[in-house]
């Protein structure tokens, strides 16, 4: 306790000496990101992130496996990114149970620092006035989306996989009937289906068993120019797998991603240095799909979306700290929109969260094979 007491005195007396931040030229960004077990591609970009920029410009940390039970422990590593003076921002992603709290303790002795976090897990009111920038996947905007990219893709009928548990979540259910409205607005036929419920009696083993036998059922009686969706991440590789095989369409997976079930259903051994390698993973995707005789069938989005947060994030980060945001200030949507948009190499479109000018809801275009 005393160790604590004296560390946080030391920032205490160095957040009241400190420079303004966007005067600052020798200064670090904090990432904080899961661990390899739990979600390895941000892990990978943060170390990815580090490499390019120097180990003396990134420092990185990590929320605990047991996130949920030790909140005090997230605390304490974004304290220790925070007892280094130079820490001039840092960016959370996934910003799980515990970024609140671990905000207001860093900000009571290092009010200096920017803070962005990405995929806020807390209430978004609540974190909306913790942290500097928020960033969210806009997934009631993906209904209306996914619909219009599948009849862009040939689609004639877009088939809706779920199951009950699913449904009764309301941003799931509400995504689900605005796709319905789409598809219907743009001729598409809609069709819903239920699937075993992974967490149920049979496991995940009876979902996939199910998207494997149920894809070619719906294929027979609905043509190949049938789009397929699911919201479930372990329907995705056998739902994907069928789909080539049954020439049908594909337009993007529940999570976007590159890394997301694409390659494991087309056959892709991705080693450890290429975790992070969105072009490397996007070109041999592409191959196997042209030989497949797919083009023009799937897409993707073209970024990972945790990837792009801490990416984005870290770049919007040195510019604050630069000096380079508009008026200086905080927040500023251009600049945040016009880098994420390079980053996706195409357009992105970022909406507010109610009136919070700082919470962005993402939506990016797609990835077309």
């Amino acid at each position: 306790m005393r160790t604590v007491r004296s560390i946080l005195m030391v920032l205490l007396a160095l957040s009241l000496v400190a420079m303004p931040v966007f005067a600052q030229k020798d200064y670090k960004i904090g990432i904080m990101t899961g661990t390899v077990s739990q979600n390895e591609e941000e892990f990978r970009k943060a170390e990815a992130v580090r490499n390019a920029l120097g180990a003396n410009r990134v420092v990185l940390a990590t929320y605990p496996e047991r996130f949920m039970q030790e909140q005090e422990t997230t605390i304490s590593n974004m304290m220790a990114m925070a007892s280094d003076p130079k820490v001039k921002a840092i960016v959370m992603v996934q910003a799980v149970p515990g970024a609140a709290a671990a905000i207001d303790r860093v900000k009571a002795v290092r009010p200096d620092i920017l803070f962005i976090l990405g995929v806020p897990a807390e209430d978004p009111d609540m974190i909306a006035k913790k942290a500097d920038i928020v960033l969210q996947t806009n997934d009631l905007a993906r209904g209306e989306q996914i619909a219009q990219q599948a009849k862009k893709l040939g689609a004639k009928t877009l088939v809706h996989y779920s199951f009950p548990r699913h449904m009764s979540y309301e941003h799931l259910s509400k995504r689900r009937t605005l796709m319905k409205e789409a598809a219907e607005k743009i001729g598409l036929k809609f069709v819903e289906q239920d699937a075993p419920d992974p967490t149920g009696e049979g496991g995940v083993p009876a979902t996939q068993q199910f998207i494997m036998e149920d894809v070619p059922r719906k294929v027979v009686q609905f043509g190949k120019d049938t789009a397929f969706f699911g919201t479930n991440c372990s329907m995705q590789e056998p739902l994907i797998r069928q789909v080539v095989a049954q020439k049908a369409v594909y337009p993007v997976q529940c999570c976007p991603s590159p890394f997301h079930a694409l390659p494991g259903a087309l056959g892709i051994a991705v080693p450890p240095e290429k975790k992070a390698d969105v072009p490397w993973i996007l070109s041999e995707e592409k191959s196997k799909i042209k030989a497949a005789g797919m083009n023009g069938r799937m897409s993707t989005w073209p970024v990972p979306v945790n990837m792009m947060y801490i990416e984005a994030g870290v770049k919007y980060a040195q510019a604050y700290v630069e000096g380079k945001t508009k008026g200086k200030a905080k927040v500023d949507p251009a600049l945040l929109t016009k880098i994420m948009s390079e980053i996706a190499g195409g357009k992105v479109e970022l909406t507010n969260y109610k009136d919070y000018p700082n919470f962005f809801m993402y939506l990016s275009d797609f990835y077309n094979f």
